[in-house]
């Protein structure tokens, strides 16, 4: 790691590793979603959107603390693209529980609960990670099994796609549920841009 004589502000940190935490409870509300009955489901809608909250606001005060900071710990535009990565994340999910409960959809296709396991393994591993950016150390891994991960989602994404389009939906059903799937997509390479991020950072911090 590089050698400074400046001092850096270090609240960074913590911002990174409290959108992360949040990032995990919302990936664990999508999983309760799979099971719940069409009322819970609404429950759980609020939920959601009161931790997509939470995270807009923390990823307020990493704006706020970036541009009232003189040293960071890393380059701006970095801080920046990683908190803007991580807030995608949750915006992407939280829209995903929020379509549900919207079109009122009775029954999720088989294969959903696989993208969103795999989110939510993503989200183990990034929220494992954040803290790490303080020293650098055991990141190699975050981002090799998070960049794994994105490509198994692309192929359950591909797998559900061929479902929808097989002629067991009605084309309005296949629009809501198409919808759905690919928002849960989004989200998976939202935790892929996450682990780049960190990698560059990584890279450049070497």
């Amino acid at each position: 790691m590089r050698f400074r004589l400046t001092p850096r502000e270090t609240s960074f940190y913590e911002l990174f590793a409290s959108a992360a935490d949040n990032i995990l409870r919302g990936s664990q509300l999508l999983m309760e979603l799979l099971g719940a009955e069409p009322a819970t489901r609404v429950e759980i809608a609020d939920r959601m959107r009161a931790a997509e909250h939470a995270g807009d606001d923390v990823t307020h005060a990493i704006f706020h603390q970036l541009n009232s900071s003189f040293i960071t710990p890393f380059d701006r535009e970095d801080i920046y693209r990683l908190a803007g990565a991580l807030d995608d994340i949750m915006d992407f999910m939280e829209e995903a529980v929020d379509l549900v409960v919207l079109y009122e959809i009775d029954e999720l296709p088989k294969g959903v609960e696989r993208q969103i396991e795999v989110l939510g393994r993503a989200a183990e591993l990034t929220a494992a990670a954040m803290p790490n950016l303080r020293t650098m150390d055991h990141l190699t891994e975050y981002w090799i099994e998070v960049n794994r991960l994105e490509n198994q989602a692309d192929r359950i994404h591909r797998k559900l796609l061929a479902h929808l389009f097989n002629g067991t939906y009605e084309a309005i059903e296949v629009m809501k549920l198409k919808q759905i799937v690919d928002v849960l997509e989004e989200a998976a390479d939202a935790f892929e841009a996450v682990a780049n991020t960190v990698e560059t950072i990584a890279v450049k911090e070497s």
